[in-house]
């Protein structure tokens, strides 16, 4: 990790580190999109095992790096929440065709 020596630089370094989790998350959002192609059901979009193992998987992350594990798994839910209805979307509009 980078150490700061003012202000100004680690807010620099947290601007660069808020756009890098953007692009991530709008790459996690085209892969959720590319799998709705090889769902067939709603049931198989919520994948509530895949989701409950995304979830812990995230918070021994969080444990391991010293991090907040209860604020990671929030906002893992939040993403994968939306994404959820995200595919739900997609798969249903596929079946519109």
């Amino acid at each position: 990790m980078k150490t700061c020596t003012s202000l100004e630089e680690v807010r620099a370094e947290v601007d660069l580190i808020d756009t890098k989790l953007v692009d991530l998350i709008s790459e996690r959002s085209h892969l959720i999109h590319q799998a709705a192609a090889f769902k067939n059901s709603v049931e198989e979009v919520k994948a509530e095992d895949r989701i409950e193992f995304i979830i812990q998987k995230s918070r021994h992350q969080a444990i391991a790096l010293g991090i907040n594990p209860n604020m990671i798994s929030e906002l893992f839910k939040i993403m994968i929440d939306e994404m959820v209805e995200m595919e739900i979307s997609e798969f249903r509009n596929a079946d519109a065709f």
